[in-house]
């Protein structure tokens, strides 16, 4: 019985860490989950650029298809690995400038068990979305090979060491309206990760610090004068006076002098 219900309890877990995707589906994303209003940065030089910007839990990446009819996408977990994302704001930039979004035929995403897969019109162009993300750290597989620019959320920073962490480091990043830009000249596989922190992150840990080393400062100074004033009191009371310790300098002991 007990090795029974051992092998049902392994059986489970090989199940949830090979395949929880099973459970949840997959499938084409509905089309109204594809249309949205953002707007891109179709004249980005990058190969891939990705904005931080557009909100707090989220992101866009704007992508050139250079002779491929589709783009995988997805996002790396502790647990199962790579697996499906949910883009929206589906749009596509064929080259002679038109802009279509997801009515058209041609441009659909399908969601797999460990990736999102996003059909395209033609196979040269432009093709841009908005994926979900959380907190101060992000990070995306490479999906274009070449040049790469990430768009730092306004008042973010990168740049000190316990604060924020870059892999792989960027070859170039600017400030510009109060927003920063990481620039890779080329990049061919791998993944992009950024942790980064707020301005007013720095100026908070610079004030913890401060004060820190106000109270630190303080409190030797108490105790120096501490120390001093009990040196004080143990002279006027005569504890410190010398003595000699050479008993030979008196002479003598008396009777023999």
């Amino acid at each position: 019985m007990n090795r029974r219900v051992l092998a049902i309890v392994a059986l489970a877990a090989l199940v949830f860490l090979s395949g929880c995707s099973i459970l949840g589906g997959g499938g084409e994303i509905d089309e109204d989950d594809l249309l949205g209003d953002q707007e891109y940065d179709w004249n980005t030089t990058a190969n891939a650029t990705y904005d931080l910007s557009v909100s707090s839990d989220s992101f866009a990446a704007v992508v050139a298809a250079q002779n491929r009819s589709s783009i995988a996408v997805s996002q790396s977990t502790a647990f199962r690995g790579d697996q499906s994302v949910s883009v929206a704001d589906l749009k596509f930039q064929f080259v002679n400038g038109t802009v279509v979004n997801a009515t058209h035929p041609g441009l659909t995403a399908e969601k797999g068990s460990d990736e999102t897969e996003i059909q395209l019109p033609a196979r040269n162009g432009t093709v841009a979305w908005v994926e979900s993300r959380s907190g101060k750290q992000w990070s995306v597989p490479v999906v274009a090979e070449g040049s790469h620019e990430v768009r730092l959320s306004n008042s973010s920073r990168v740049g000190i060491p316990l604060l924020s962490r870059t892999s792989p480091d960027p070859d170039e990043s600017s400030v510009e309206n109060d927003q920063m830009t990481l620039y890779y000249d080329d990049i061919d596989g791998g993944s992009i990760a950024v942790r980064y922190y707020l301005v007013r992150d720095l100026y908070l840990f610079g004030g913890i610090g401060a004060v820190a080393l106000l109270v630190g400062g303080g409190g030797a100074i108490y105790y120096l004068r501490g120390v001093r004033a009990a040196q004080t009191k143990r002279e006027e009371v005569g504890l410190d006076v010398e003595t000699d310790d050479d008993p030979g300098d008196d002479g003598p002991p008396p009777g023999m002098r």
